[in-house]
């Protein structure tokens, strides 16, 4: 199934997207949107654009489990989005995403404007790798 990834972000949020077997997640955009309610409406037409049938949002808890201020706007927008979507949305642990991407886009020596670009979306790509791997290890959950 087609599953879209949601890094949210005040000013850019990356998107990224599975095939339908699952098997690799793709950058596919990045919405530069700083008006919230207008970020969810792209995300639910990116959604829908993509025949998406689930929707994952990153939910950046912090690093000893508890949960911030970022959390609870991301948990904001999957509920705002649910409101617009026919498919379930999911919120995932994206603890490191952001740093991963980065790690990634050191590795192809993709830096300044260019990386500023693209680092959402590869964000969204971890964090979709992030949950295809855990459907993969528990299928009995899917």
């Amino acid at each position: 199934m087609k599953i879209l990834a949601v890094d949210y972000g005040d000013s850019r949020t990356g998107l990224a997207i599975c095939d339908e077997g699952e098997i690799l997640a793709s950058p596919l955009k990045t919405l530069f949107e700083r008006n919230f309610d207008r970020c969810v409406e792209q995300t639910a037409q990116a959604a829908q654009e993509n025949h998406a049938k689930l929707i994952i949002v990153g939910d950046p808890v912090n690093m000893n489990g508890t949960r911030g201020e970022r959390s609870e706007k991301c948990t904001l927008f999957a509920k705002k989005l649910r409101e617009l979507v026919e498919v379930p949305v999911r919120m995932w642990d994206e603890r490191s995403s952001t740093v991963t991407a980065i790690t990634y886009m050191n590795e192809i020596n993709k830096r300044g404007k260019k990386r500023k670009e693209v680092l959402d979306q590869a964000a969204a790509a971890v964090i979709l790798e992030s949950f295809l791997q855990y459907r993969k290890n528990h299928p009995e959950e899917n």
